[in-house]
């Protein structure tokens, strides 16, 4: 069998369909990224759908299960709906979604989301790291009520996190529409307009 790597575009998913034409062997894997994780079953017509712009939510939704319990995702439903998510779940949150690999490749699974589009989005993972540091600098009465945050904390937070005032003042003010928009995104069907929510969720 062959074993497909950097599978990180549409290109590289019709490259797969014509080795396996001329090789007259089957595709067994394929690797989405550099970690062991990033391996993954090949599935010829998941990968058809994600050329044809037409996604591949069989495997987002395996991805979503194997990073999310339905308990945990039940416990953020309340919080978001009481308004009582916190940093400390924001972190959390923003942990799981890094199981799941590059959010780029996590949209492109999205229907009507192809390679092109995706790699126009302003999006980078390692923002993702950015803020699980700046978190991570906060202390946990912090994490829990971010109402906390005065000048001081905000300046000790930033020498921490080796960031700046700004920084953790965009943060913050990012949190608070997230929380909101978070509400928002689960009623959203467009994958376009659920995008741009994403993106602006990230800092700068």
């Amino acid at each position: 069998g062959v074993m497909l790597t950097k599978m990180d575009g549409d290109a590289r998913g019709g490259a797969a369909l014509s080795i396996r034409a001329i090789t007259q062997k089957p595709i067994k894997f394929i690797a989405v990224g550099e970690k062991l994780e990033n391996l993954e079953a090949f599935h010829p017509e998941r990968i058809a759908s994600r050329i044809l712009g037409m996604g591949d939510m069989l495997s987002l939704i395996e991805k979503v299960e194997d990073s999310f319990s339905e308990r945990e995702a039940l416990q953020i439903q309340k919080k978001l709906r009481r308004n009582e998510f916190t940093l400390e779940d924001f972190r959390d949150q923003l942990r799981s979604m890094r199981k799941m690999g590059s959010i780029k490749d996590v949209i492109g699974m999205l229907p009507g989301m192809n390679a092109s589009s995706v790699n126009d989005a302003n999006i980078d993972d390692k923002k993702l790291i950015h803020i699980d540091a700046i978190i991570s600098s906060m202390t946990i009465k912090e994490r829990i009520n971010h109402k906390l945050m005065n000048g001081s904390r905000r300046i000790r937070i930033a020498k921490g996190s080796g960031t700046t005032v700004s920084e953790i003042n965009r943060l913050l003010k990012q949190f608070i529409q997230m929380r909101k928009m978070m509400q928002k995104l689960t009623k959203v069907s467009n994958p376009g307009k659920a995008m741009r929510m994403m993106q602006d969720m990230m800092p700068n």
